[in-house]
């Protein structure tokens, strides 16, 4: 295995959703601060959308993700919650082949020195699916940045050992360089 320090850093072609009833995409703060993350960890932003709350939107716009062979990764922030319209879990869980159970637990776990108890409320998931990672974050703008810092930059990083989600991520053409 080679070091952080020897590997050759891979871009990936991350897809960001942000499901929100009432941000557009000047308001959408939490969705510029996965962008802004994301390209300053030198990967590259494939696709933006934002869609109202709804499970069929949601579950359509993921699908086409999963299947569009150039999206590696998929970040999606809001519906989260357990408000009546709150609908991205029960929109992404069908479209994944595996869990990533270990994401919501981590993001549970450092998100409680930041808003205490309240934690227990977060539906944040993770799953693979057609070789695409999908991400579900609460809407939060501090919600991101604590998934981001906290777990997706060394997460999405080729580099970071002992192992990170790349190797399991679908080829694309910013990717042909990996061995």
């Amino acid at each position: 295995m080679k070091d952080k320090a020897e590997a050759v850093f891979v871009p990936l072609n991350i897809a960001v959703l942000t499901v929100s009833d009432t941000r557009n995409l000047d308001t959408d703060t939490s969705g510029q601060l996965l962008i802004e993350r994301l390209q300053g960890a030198g990967h590259t932003l494939a696709q933006r959308a934002l869609l109202k709350d709804d499970l069929y939107k949601i579950r359509a716009q993921v699908a086409t993700w999963i299947a569009d062979d150039q999206v590696q990764v998929v970040l999606i922030t809001g519906g989260t919650g357990f408000t009546a319209r709150d609908s991205t879990p029960e929109a992404v869980t069908c479209l994944l082949d595996k869990l990533v159970d270990g994401f919501g637990e981590l993001f549970r776990q450092i998100s409680v020195a930041d808003i205490g108890t309240s934690t227990i409320q977060s539906r944040a998931l993770a799953g693979l699916a057609n070789g695409t990672l999908v991400c579900c974050m609460p809407g939060s703008t501090n919600a991101c940045r604590t998934a981001w810092d906290g777990i997706l930059a060394e997460q999405l990083d080729n580099r970071h050992r002992p192992c990170n989600f790349v190797p399991h991520l679908k080829k694309a053409a910013a990717c042909e360089t990996r061995g």
